[in-house]
């Protein structure tokens, strides 16, 4: 069944005449009419009679026509949506982002985001920067944002660059000195966060290329958790910039420099499938925001 026949069903009913309704289509009179037959063929029924009054519904017609005017509608309604979803203003945005991103990135940009587009609906789906990296490859999320891993099927584009930057409580001896090295870092007691994350991998990459070993390491599964245990004098840590550009302002942790570490950063990009094609509507929105991050 076309759409074309029920459009022409619906209007030989209003206008009650083949040919006024063949001109509202703009098809001729034997095409309208053929459609009208083939829908009946398909139906098994006839749907109109010939009166003096001209087309008038059968029974079966009448039975139909409901249908066929919700039908119709549903499909008036779909390119509603499709239009409302290639202009930006409304349908739904599914981001994965990877738990550091979600808590300090992406919160100011969805605040944008959701003043420009109140009607479009945003899920987010967070997990390490390989678990959204799978998502954007399932199609399970529209867009993925997390550390750069490359993939033939993705395309990456960078939106901002994260730094780990040491941090100690203003109380610590260390605060006093505007850097210490990575040996005297190797003296206190490290706090670290999730060992499965590039952070992890950065900061002991750090300390191999100095040739030193960390005394101790205290570890936890969350950046607050490590900003809260610097604070308390309980060690010092290496974080990211984004993370505690807050309790620096605000004079509860203080940043140091490091003399001889190596280069303590990771780009962070927006993961999308190559064959999704060029960005449109609600995620060329939302991307657009998204680079305009500062770095």
């Amino acid at each position: 069944m076309l759409l074309a026949q029920i459009e022409s069903f619906l209007e030989v009913v209003r206008r009650g005449n083949v040919s006024r309704a063949a001109e509202a289509v703009y098809v001729s009179q034997p095409t309208l009419t053929a459609r009208i037959h083939s829908l009946e063929a398909e139906l098994g029924e006839k749907l109109f009679v010939r009166g003096r009054q001209g087309m008038r519904l059968t029974d079966a017609g009448r039975a139909f026509l409901p249908f066929a005017e919700r039908a119709a509608q549903a499909v008036r309604d779909g390119r509603s949506a499709i239009a409302e979803l290639s202009s930006g203003s409304a349908g739904q945005l599914l981001i994965g982002c990877a738990p550091a991103v979600s808590t300090y990135l992406l919160p100011p940009v969805l605040e944008r985001f959701a003043a420009a587009h109140p009607r479009v609906e945003v899920v987010v789906r967070t997990g390490h920067s390989e678990d959204v990296q799978r998502m954007v490859l399932r199609s399970e999320v529209q867009v993925g944002l997390g550390r750069e891993l490359r993939h033939h099927e993705l395309e990456l584009t960078p939106f901002h660059e994260e730094e780990l930057v040491l941090i100690v409580a203003p109380t610590h001896p260390f605060a006093a000195r505007r850097q210490v090295s990575v040996a005297e870092l190797a003296s206190q007691q490290l706090i670290l966060f999730d060992r499965t994350s590039s952070y992890y991998e950065l900061t002991q990459a750090s300390f191999a290329h100095a040739g030193v070993t960390p005394r101790s390491m205290f570890e936890l599964d969350n950046i607050e958790a490590a900003k809260k245990m610097v604070e308390r004098r309980l060690g010092v840590a290496l974080l990211p910039r984004t993370a505690v550009a807050g309790e620096i302002a605000q004079g509860t942790l203080t940043r140091l420099g490091l003399t001889d570490s190596l280069p303590l950063r990771r780009r962070i990009v927006a993961m999308r499938r190559r064959d999704a094609g060029p960005p449109s509507g609600v995620v060329a929105a939302f991307l657009e925001l998204l680079g305009q991050l500062e770095a």
